[in-house]
């Protein structure tokens, strides 16, 4: 790997398998805001690296190593530019297909949960959590495929009910979703959720969008589609719920530091670092870099 910095853990450096991918979507952009005069642009896998270290440690922009990673204005100019430009978005798009073509997103099992985190400067889509004395915070509602890799995601207020949060998640899979068939297992599309999710309208909206419900529910029993299945888990030797995959993706999204506490009063600039967190997991996890 080559090393465009130094005095930082090589851990945060920016893998040269991965760096070739982001370019080729980072050159289009570059040569439109390319400048002829004036000081020189600060080198994008820089930038990009010193993104990188925000969203990993958790630091402020200030405290960017400047001599190491350069000037935090410059950066989070960048980071604002490429924030506009999409490219954050971009890139777990373009992980999601090298995924699907070295491995395949397992559209048959699905999970979405929510998960709540501070945001002690406010902004839009936050609010008061229940959880902890009605501070402020945010809540980020999450999708994901059958071995846990992100293909949707949308934030509200920390007070906001996950069936409440049910249809913008799923309008935000960021790829295409194949359509799935009721008589065909192979193009069945299950999606697997906790009792937050029990309440009407969410079972009519998953039915609209052709999935086979897994609804927990109190006293050990789940909904099928609507068809009450008590102890499950009981009656099925060798079951094992899959709602975990969504919780572990959840933890691995914790290990960005910088999404533990939400610092970004901008709706737009905490999203770009959820996208930059989704994507690097989506890459890590398709073996692009280990």
């Amino acid at each position: 790997m080559i090393s465009i910095t130094s005095g930082i853990d090589s851990s945060y450096e920016i893998p040269d398998a991965l760096w070739n991918r982001i370019v080729l979507l980072l050159l289009p952009k570059t040569k439109r805001n390319k400048k002829k005069r004036g000081r020189p642009r600060m080198d994008d896998r820089k930038a990009m690296t010193a993104i990188f270290y925000i969203a990993r440690t958790g630091c402020q922009w200030k405290a960017l190593p400047q001599r190491s990673l350069g000037a935090s204005s410059t950066v989070h100019d960048r980071f604002q530019q490429w924030r506009k430009d999409g490219i954050f978005k971009q890139m777990w798009i373009d992980g999601l297909k090298l995924y699907d073509e070295k491995i395949g997103i397992n559209w048959k099992w699905q999970s979405m949960d929510g998960a709540i985190t501070k945001a002690p400067l406010g902004g839009k889509s936050t609010g008061p959590n229940p959880t902890d004395r009605s501070k402020s915070g945010t809540k980020r509602s999450l999708l994901v495929e059958g071995q846990g890799i992100p293909i949707g995601i949308t934030i509200d207020g920390a007070n906001r009910h996950d069936m409440k949060m049910t249809r913008a998640t799923l309008q935000s899979i960021v790829i295409h979703r194949p359509l799935p068939s009721s008589s065909s297992l192979k193009l069945q599309q299950h999606i697997c959720l906790d009792k937050g999710y029990d309440y009407p309208e969410v079972y009519e909206l998953l039915e609209e969008y052709g999935y086979t419900m897994h609804i927990c529910k109190r006293g050990g029993e789940e909904y099928n589609n609507g068809n009450k299945k008590k102890k499950r888990r009981r009656m099925i030797p060798k079951y094992r719920a899959r709602r975990w995959v969504i919780e572990r993706t959840h933890s691995w999204m914790n290990r960005f530091r910088r999404l533990l506490i939400r610092w970004e009063k901008k709706e737009n600039n905490y999203i770009a670092i959820l996208h930059f967190a989704c994507a690097w997991i989506t890459y890590k996890r398709g073996g692009i870099f280990g």
